[in-house]
């Protein structure tokens, strides 16, 4: 039986690969890479064939060219305030002598880890009439008032602070690795701490930076939560909710204007994407494989405990101070009415938990698509990039490519191209696809495998291909092969991956604000309908319960990897 099993394992691998290989390529052509294709053709699409015409008639708008100005300017505000607050903890985190780095680490992600329009509900709350903010300005003399958040200031300070920890993420890793002997070469030679910084640490960092750069560019670009929470009381438009005013507003060519749309809004993130290729052609990338914890900057006693009271000061006014604000206001009666004890309730709770069957409905609808997707994620994003990491081809690479491609996209232009390919998969033939919740199924795959996939890859490059060679010399099925020894090595970067596939599906707004359908409706799209109706003590009582379960699931997944560990790694390869 044994015999058998390893032989027809043998014939797998044998026969199967080449054109199991390019049956996976057709699939993920048609699945990922046909939809914006469709997309382009639809913008280009009239009734005498192909034409520019939606694109002169939605230039031709005011309403338009004055989107593209506050896009520019969000985006190009808020990516500033990101590499700068990124750049900044991130140096301090890797060249300084801070304690508790760890927990800084925590503090720092949190407001990544956290979604956007969470976020934004808890800083709305925090700089509100009634958020401490104002209580505390109303004790200075001068009558002075909180920051507007409904402003362009607003959207840009709140979209810096949260994706900010893109920046520090790659900055982070990428400062670690640069040579500490190059800038005690440049000490000995006389060169300031200045010089040192600005010729060597920077330019050596500059891949780093650019990379987290583009990230928190194309973050903003494709954030929806942040500029629809803020802007569109406001009257304050982006492409991301453009397209969104233009679907729903379902007009004699709207979503041909969408395409349109969603196309300028595509080019943005290209010419972001080539800004980044000019400076990474630039840098000078001198760095080692090893990365180096020890602190590079000894500050005095005096001076790190200032560093580090700045720092916590920081991390807790842009981090927790926000969502605590966000939680009390969940807590009172009616929306307005001071906190005090007088006007603590739970009924908002009560209603989210047990009374609104919509909310139910939500919460359900969620987790189906979040487990699904995350299921398959888990195998088919692994095979993916066992693929891609053990077996190099251009195929494989390609595929990849391919793959990425809609998680690049923004949210918005992927929501489109997949009405506009489900709609009518084949001209003529419409199987219900569109309107109805499998849509969302194939839409979150689609855009959120990539996230297993990069998790994946990274689990096996740290695995030697030596282990697999010894099992298959030894006559170990592919079965085997993975139960015994893959599988046990890369667990913890696996579930990494797809605890982060299931929290971004969980807690998804952006192409399900485009997707829905009655019945459909996902946790983020009831958080956004409270908020726009007024109910903002639901959309804070319903965002503070799904806070918390993050943060749960967060803690678990940390504990599970630790035990992981101990179990499976000897001492000498755990961090």
């Amino acid at each position: 039986m044994a015999r058998s099993a390893i032989t027809s394992g043998n014939l797998f691998t044998k026969y199967s690969p080449s054109f199991f290989k390019i049956f996976v390529f057709f699939l993920v052509f048609l699945v990922f890479f046909i939809p914006i294709i469709r997309l382009v053709l639809l913008s280009l699409s009239s009734e005498n064939g192909l034409s520019l015409s939606h694109y002169v008639e939605v230039l031709k708008n005011p309403v338009t060219w004055k989107t593209i100005y506050n896009t520019i300017i969000i985006v190009t505000g808020s990516t500033i305030i990101s590499v700068f607050l990124g750049l900044l903890t991130a140096w301090i985190v890797a060249y300084t002598n801070v304690r508790h780095k760890k927990l800084l680490n925590l503090f720092i992600f949190l407001p990544f880890v956290i979604p956007s329009y969470i976020t934004t509900l808890a800083w709305t709350q925090f700089m509100g009439v009634n958020g401490p903010v104002a209580k505390l300005l109303n004790i200075l003399p001068g009558h002075i008032q909180p920051m507007n958040l409904y402003s362009l200031t607003g959207i840009i300070l709140v979209m810096g602070i949260s994706h900010y920890p893109l920046v520090y993420l790659l900055s982070g890793s990428v400062l670690r690795k640069i040579p500490r002997e190059l800038e005690m070469a440049a000490k000995v030679s006389g060169g300031s701490k200045y010089i040192s910084l600005r010729k060597i640490t920077i330019p050596l960092a500059l891949p780093g930076i650019a990379s987290g750069g583009l990230l928190a560019f194309l973050a903003s670009l494709d954030n929806f939560g942040i500029p629809a929470f803020l802007g569109i009381p406001a009257n304050i438009r982006v492409l991301s909710t453009y397209i969104y005013e233009q679907i729903i507003g379902f007009g004699p060519s709207a979503f041909a204007k969408g395409a349109a749309l969603s196309v300028i809004l595509g080019i943005f993130a290209i010419i972001g994407t080539f800004f980044q290729w000019l400076l990474l052609r630039r840098s000078k990338q001198i760095e080692t494989s090893r990365v180096d914890k020890e602190p590079r900057v000894i500050l005095p006693g005096r001076m790190r405990l200032i560093i580090e009271t700045l720092l916590w000061t920081f991390l807790i006014v842009t981090s927790l101070v926000p969502l605590l604000s966000m939680a009390s206001t969940s807590l009172i009666k009616a929306y307005g009415l001071d906190f005090n004890l007088q006007n603590i309730s739970f009924k908002h709770y009560e209603f989210i938990l047990f009374s609104s069957s919509k909310v139910q409905g939500a919460i359900q609808n969620s987790l189906q698509l979040a487990f699904i997707v995350t299921l398959i994620g888990l195998f088919v994003g692994t095979y993916i990039a066992y693929i891609r990491v053990r077996k190099p081809s251009l195929l494989n690479k390609s595929i990849e490519v391919m793959v990425g491609l809609p998680y690049a996209l923004p949210g918005t232009v992927l929501a489109l191209a997949m009405i506009f390919t489900w709609l009518e998969p084949i001209p003529g033939w419409n199987p219900g696809i569109y309107g109805s919740i499998f849509i969302l199924y194939i839409a979150y795959i689609t855009r959120f495998l990539i996230l297993q996939i990069r998790g994946s890859v990274t689990s096996l490059l740290q695995i030697d291909g030596s282990m697999e060679d010894a099992a298959r010399t030894s006559g170990a099925s592919p079965y085997y092969k993975w139960r015994k020894i893959l599988i046990p090595l890369i667990l913890p970067g696996l579930l990494s991956g797809a605890f982060l596939v299931f929290l971004t599906a969980l807690t998804e707004l952006t192409v399900s604000s485009l997707l829905w359908s009655s019945g459909s409706e996902t946790i983020g799209l009831v958080i956004f309908n409270f908020e726009q109706a007024g109910n903002t003590t639901y959309s804070t009582a319903f965002s503070t319960i799904i806070v918390l379960l993050i943060l749960i699931g967060f803690i678990i997944i940390f504990l599970f990897q630790k035990y992981w560990e101990r179990k499976v790694l000897p001492n000498d390869d755990r961090n």
